[in-house]
C-alpha cells in the first residue's frame, strides 16, 4: 500500500446529531492520521462545486441547500489505502444498505441524511482537498508510534 490523503466531511445533520467525536475516533482507532480539520457552514459557491458532477441531476440542489444548511466538519486523513478504507469504515450510500459496524449502517437516517461525505477515488480526493483546504490549513508530522510500526 501506499500512504495517500482522502476528504471526508461530517455533514449537517451528523454536526447536529453530535457525532463529530464518534466519527473521529473510528478513523483514529483505525489507525489513520488527521492532518486537517476544520468546521465551516459552506458557501453555495463551494456545495455547488463540491457536487459540480451532480449538477445536471435534479437532485443537485437539493444537495447543495442540504450541506449549506448548517456547519460541516472537513477533514484530510492520511494513511496507507486511505480512500479505500475510508469508504468501508463509512458504508454505502444508502444507510439501509450499509453494513452494520460502518458509520451509515450504525449512525445514519436515510440517503438525505447520510451523517458522512468521503472521496471515492484519488483524483476526487485531490480535488476535493484542494477545494475545501489550501496548503497551509495541512499539517506534515510524525505519530510517536511510528518507529515501531510495522510495514508489511
Amino acid at each position: 500500500m501506499t500512504v495517500e490523503r482522502t476528504f471526508v466531511a461530517i455533514k449537517p445533520d451528523g454536526v447536529q446529531r453530535g457525532l463529530i467525536g464518534e466519527i473521529l475516533i473510528r478513523f483514529e482507532h483505525k489507525g489513520f492520521k488527521l492532518i486537517g480539520l476544520k468546521q465551516l457552514v459552506p458557501t453555495r459557491e463551494l456545495a455547488e462545486k463540491h457536487y459540480g458532477v451532480h449538477r445536471e441531476r435534479p437532485f443537485f440542489s437539493g444537495l447543495v441547500d442540504f450541506i449549506t444548511s448548517g456547519p460541516v466538519v472537513a477533514m484530510v486523513w492520511e494513511g496507507d489505502g486511505v480512500i479505500s478504507s475510508a469508504r468501508k469504515l463509512i458504508g454505502a450510500t444508502k444507510p439501509l444498505e450499509a453494513e452494520p459496524g460502518t458509520i451509515r449502517g450504525d449512525l445514519a437516517i436515510n440517503i438525505g441524511r447520510n451523517v458522512i461525505h468521503g472521496s471515492d477515488g484519488p483524483d476526487t480526493a485531490a480535488f476535493e482537498i484542494s477545494l475545501w483546504f489550501n496548503s497551509e490549513e495541512l499539517s506534515e508530522w510524525t505519530p510517536s508510534d511510528q518507529s515501531w510500526r510495522v510495514e508489511s
